[in-house]
């Protein structure tokens, strides 16, 4: 059976001012299942692309730590006591930070692990061939 899901994208902006960003993560909720997670993967030739000042090893922390509040990790404290929803909503909150969440969007799918891996590979991975 196909529940309702919601998915953000997890955006780098490395120079806020000049508003270029790359997409590097989700973030997927499905409250039917009891289900938040994520998937993060920062393309660092893409990044320096943008800003070849851009500090990988501290953007790739952003994103790790966006990751273990959706998986509840002992290090991110109370937030990672807060209810899924909870979470899913403090991650998508805009903000004006390196690490941005995009727009939430809905679907229904039967599995919402596998969705994040399937929105990882069309929404974040490079396109190979």
């Amino acid at each position: 059976m196909r529940e309702t899901f919601e998915y953000a994208v997890l955006r780098v902006v490395p120079r806020v001012e000049r508003g270029e960003m790359l997409n590097a993560g989700v973030l997927v909720y499905c409250r039917q299942r009891d289900y938040l997670g994520s998937r993060v993967h920062l393309d660092v030739d893409r990044l320096r692309a943008l800003d070849p000042t851009a500090d990988p090893v501290a953007i790739t922390a952003a994103l790790q730590a966006s990751a273990d509040v959706c998986s509840a990790a002992a290090t991110v404290g109370a937030a990672g006591r807060e209810a899924l929803g909870s979470r899913f909503r403090w991650l998508t909150a805009p903000r004006s930070t390196v690490v941005q969440p995009g727009p939430v969007h809905t679907g229904l799918t039967a599995d919402p692990d596998a969705e994040a891996d399937r929105l990882l590979q069309l929404l974040v991975l490079p396109v190979t061939d």
